[in-house]
């Protein structure tokens, strides 16, 4: 039996990786499986398309049972910019914290998971838990489908849990918003400014369906719905980057923006694209058409996971709660990977250790207590599906 690591000494392997969403996470991962072969625990890969980055799915115990889901992601947001005190790819240490990128969002997680794979296997599992580690969920959680997909074919029977463990300071989650992402392109057609009539300047085309947006925010705001719990209580809308024209004196030929609905359990993110997409195509572009046959607004979806929201309480999430002292769970306005495994029919709650306050941040940070706090929840989960 190898050299048993704690989820110190393994946080320090997974923080050394790199896995800032732009790069591959493959060191990573190889690192992981040949921790968990030489616990004689197979696992399988699930690749991109380009073979750059990978998911990995391990299974201990029997499958023919229905078990638990310990998921959570690989990659972590960029340093670009950001002042350090220390490496930010090092970890560091005081009494009571542990430094570094991914730390809390989401590598203590991960590292307090494979802590306890000698305990686990020591075990006689009468049903199985099951690793899930993914991919690109930093950047919409991109890499979660194609894990679930061959969870799907792999598994005869539906887990009856996953607990996503995104940081919540081990306070239940059973409910996070959902996002849609887009790019908007408009082309317009160039020209004089003094001449402005003969152009469609693509800027100014921009700007009313940003406007449109923006009303839509207000709407939400005012209006709702509501859902107790979500902070903000509403779908929220945002423009968060734009690029157009040339100079002052030119009607801006082309002109790009991105934005965002972060929406609440239930909401579509089809139904509001199509809002503002409607908008587009009987309010502006007849205009644009008529001065240009060539002017257009294309659209281009960058991002879309589901949010989850539970319409009854799971056997997995009364567990967690009875486990962690929870005595009503929360809500989270960012989103995870949970509404993803809910879509597919599993049960599924968030609950990890750190805060998302310190997360993305520099000098990002996870306490000791807190892992320590985490082992022994899932220490207990485990146990709950053990028989000896």
């Amino acid at each position: 039996m190898p050299p048993q690591m704690d989820s110190q000494d393994l946080l320090t392997r997974l923080v050394a990786f790199d896995t800032t969403s732009r790069n591959s996470n493959l060191e990573l991962i190889s690192f992981v499986r040949s921790y968990l072969e030489d616990y004689g625990i197979a696992s399988d890969l699930v690749s991109n398309d380009e073979g750059t980055k990978a998911n990995l799915f391990a299974s201990l115990g029997p499958i023919e049972k229905p078990g638990v889901v310990f998921s959570g992601h690989t990659d972590v947001v960029p340093v670009d910019g950001e002042t350090w005190s220390s490496d930010p790819f090092k970890l560091t240490a005081d009494d009571e914290r542990l430094f570094g990128r991914g730390t809390t969002d989401m590598k203590g997680y991960l590292a307090v998971v494979l802590s306890l794979v000698p305990n686990i296997v020591e075990r006689r599992l009468d049903k199985p838990v099951h690793f899930a580690f993914s991919y690109d969920e930093e950047v919409g959680c991109k890499g979660v489908p194609r894990l679930l997909d061959h969870m799907v074919d792999r598994l005869p029977v539906t887990p009856m849990g996953c607990i996503v463990g995104e940081p919540t300071g081990m306070l239940v989650a059973n409910g996070h918003k959902g996002k849609a992402g887009y790019r908007c392109t408009i082309t317009g057609k160039s020209g004089h400014s003094a001449l402005n009539h003969l152009g469609v300047n693509a800027v100014e085309i921009a700007a009313e369906i940003i406007a449109k947006l923006r009303q839509m925010n207000l709407d939400f705001r005012a209006r709702g719905p509501f859902v107790d719990g979500f902070e903000p209580s509403h779908c929220t809308v945002n423009t968060g980057r734009i690029n157009g024209g040339t100079a002052l004196n030119i009607v801006a030929s082309s002109c790009t923006f991105e934005f965002e609905f972060r929406l609440l359990p239930g909401q579509e993110a089809k139904q509001l694209f199509g809002t503002i997409q409607g908008f587009a195509e009987t309010t502006l572009i007849p205009a644009m058409k008529a001065i240009s046959d060539d002017a257009s607004i294309d659209w281009y979806e960058l991002m879309s996971y589901p949010a989850l929201g539970c319409d009854a309480t799971s056997s997995i999430e009364h567990l967690a709660c009875q486990l962690t002292g929870t005595v009503t769970p929360v809500k989270l306005s960012y989103g995870t990977e949970a509404g993803h495994f809910a879509s597919r029919g599993v049960p599924t709650i968030v609950c990890g250790p750190g805060h998302m306050k310190v997360a993305h941040k520099p000098d990002e940070y996870v306490e000791r207590e807190q892992l320590d706090i985490c082992s022994a929840f899932l220490r207990d989960i485990a146990d709950s599906i053990s028989v000896a």
